[in-house]
């Protein structure tokens, strides 16, 4: 791509290297699903643009740096097959900008949209106190809540990595809600002793054990710790919802992403008698059920 160079506006670049992406097979599933996406947050992150930049900017053109930086970038995504957020170290989530490294999964989950419309209907006129992030990673959950729910009086996220936890504090600090959440190393429940919560959100390891091998390259940057969970990608599952009994408050609710295993799991609460809801999204996702502490009351482990 350095022929013409000088002469290379916004739109050419885009169109290059887009088909040079779809040449080369990379997997789009890590903040875009498409080749022109993916080159479009290239440009943003290199010419430090808004992520949703006017079209109006396609006619500019680029300097020679901008382009050299933009083609070793490219380069880098294709032939590492690393997530684009890896190699930028930045991902967005809930319309913030998060910092990230291979120690946590990228931000990507459909519960965003819940957050940003306050998880309406399904609270009702219930105005949450208390948050939990289980399975905090990155701290995307539950730096968006704080950040987005000025009502809530406490946020905390955990995890069961204390190298997740660090990548969460920087978020924290990044963002200014430094003081708004309280970040805990806990497997699944263990460490709350006792706490309880109006809202629970949760984006835990879901992925069969047999699906492992197959996931695209990109999928093997990640830590697997926060993908891998079991036969049927329900272990860390049932137990965040067994464990969810003794830490909703009696009007709480339980909100979690199973992604691909969610028919093992439709198939485990109708076995169960577990009464759920599986939720909807205007932009695209599924996979995300939310159960009722008075749900949860008749639930036997």
């Amino acid at each position: 791509m350095d022929e013409d160079i000088a002469a290379m506006t916004i739109e050419q670049w885009l169109d290059k290297a887009a088909q040079q992406l779809d040449e080369a097979n990379v997997f789009f599933g890590h903040g875009t699903d498409n080749a022109w996406d993916e080159a479009c947050w290239m440009v943003a992150h290199v010419a430090q643009l808004p992520p949703d930049f006017d079209d109006m900017m396609m006619s500019e053109h680029l300097t020679r740096e901008l382009c050299f930086a933009l083609n070793d970038l490219l380069a880098k995504r294709i032939e590492t097959k690393k997530p684009l957020a890896y190699l930028t170290g930045q991902a967005w989530f809930a319309g913030l900008e998060f910092n990230v490294n291979e120690d946590v999964l990228v931000p990507r989950s459909p519960m965003a949209e819940l957050i940003l419309n306050h998880l309406s209907p399904w609270l009702g006129d219930q105005i949450p106190k208390r948050v939990l992030d289980v399975g905090t990673g990155s701290g995307c959950l539950a730096l968006a809540v704080a950040h987005h729910w000025p009502q809530v009086t406490a946020v905390v996220g955990v995890d069961v990595s204390p190298k997740a936890l660090a990548v969460a504090t920087d978020n924290a600090r990044h963002l200014g809600l430094e003081d708004k959440v309280t970040w805990i190393q806990s497997d699944v429940y263990e460490g709350l002793d006792g706490q309880t919560f109006d809202v629970i959100l949760s984006n835990p390891p879901y992925v069969p054990t047999q699906s492992m091998a197959s996931l695209p390259t990109e999928y093997t940057h990640e830590p697997v710790l926060g993908l891998e969970a079991g036969e049927l990608g329900l272990d860390v599952v049932v137990r965040l919802v067994l464990g969810a009994k003794a830490h909703l408050s009696p009007t709480g609710i339980l909100v979690c992403e199973v992604g691909e295993a969610w028919a093992s799991w439709d198939a485990w609460a109708a076995r169960h008698r577990l009464e759920i809801i599986w939720l909807d999204f205007e932009h695209g996702g599924e996979g995300v059920f939310l159960v009722s502490a008075k749900a949860l009351e008749t639930l036997d482990p």
